[in-house]
């Protein structure tokens, strides 16, 4: 069912409301003009323009190596097609980290040249301080805490994180200081679903999960992963809608044959 275009604009302050009736979040990513229009679409509140796109369209190992320059474009795609979705845009690895002058000018960079709405940012406590001059800017920020794919090597591995009792009391502080940075949202990932329950309810500002059990306020997944676009990559937290990935090959194993027989084009396919 497509969204009636009278809605309006979903907006931080549209997931706040949603926050405090407990209805849930939807939020799923995009990386380019068609996919986001489909999913704007479809209703979902959030199209997340994430630097996963340096692993599922770009093909490399982890997120670090997607450069600002090019999740503004990517990023500028998706808001042009969206009518409906809030856009928010992740700001990639080495943009923010530095100093809060660095990530205010990677802020006012992304916000100006792609038009996104939001921007999400890993990390809690230690980059506090840079948060909260964007913040002081006007630009709505949500944090990213759990695993943090730009701290991979750090991590050494993509396990659930907060296991440990230390971890989870600081991933429970960090949540915290975002909150009261001004933070309209958290994305809480891959960890324990009963530390994500904990979190969720004593936070005004809301949680999306991925990999962090159903008690957070929304959720969120890699398109990809959602259509089953990504074939040898299926973790536990992803439900795979669609199977793209046989479906395509299928279709372009028969487009393949009808070229090579000369069935393709047939008379009425051409002028």
């Amino acid at each position: 069912m497509s969204v009636n275009k009278v809605i309006k604009r979903i907006t931080t302050s549209t997931i706040k409301e949603l926050k405090a009736k407990g209805e849930k979040i939807s939020m799923l990513t995009a990386y380019d003009y068609s996919i986001a229009k489909v999913l704007d679409n479809a209703g979902v509140e959030v199209i997340l323009v994430g630097d996963s796109a340096a692993n599922v369209i770009a093909g490399y190992e982890t997120t670090l190596p997607i450069t600002l320059d090019q999740m503004i474009y990517h990023a500028s795609s998706v808001v042009r097609a969206t009518e409906h979705a809030l856009v928010l845009v992740d700001l990639p690895f080495g943009s923010y980290q530095g100093s809060a002058d660095e990530a205010f000018k990677s802020a006012v960079r992304m916000m100006k040249e792609s038009g996104a709405h939001a921007l999400k940012l890993e990390g809690g406590i230690e980059i506090i301080d840079n948060i909260k001059k964007i913040i002081a800017a006007g630009i709505p920020v949500c944090g990213h805490l759990g695993l943090t794919p730009q701290s991979i090597n750090k991590f050494g591995t993509f396990g659930v994180r907060a296991k440990e009792d230390a971890e989870a009391e600081k991933l429970i502080a960090d949540a915290k200081a975002l909150e009261e940075a001004g933070c309209f949202a958290v994305v809480l990932e891959k960890i324990p679903a009963a530390l994500a329950k904990k979190v969720t309810a004593s936070l005004s500002m809301a949680t999306i999960g991925i990999g962090a059990g159903d008690d957070c306020d929304g959720q969120v997944l890699v398109v990809n992963d959602f259509l089953g676009l990504t074939k040898d990559f299926k973790p536990k937290f992803v439900r795979q809608y669609l199977k793209l990935y046989d479906e395509i090959l299928v279709a372009a194993g028969q487009y393949v044959k009808d070229v090579k027989s000369g069935n393709f084009p047939n008379e009425q396919e051409q002028y």
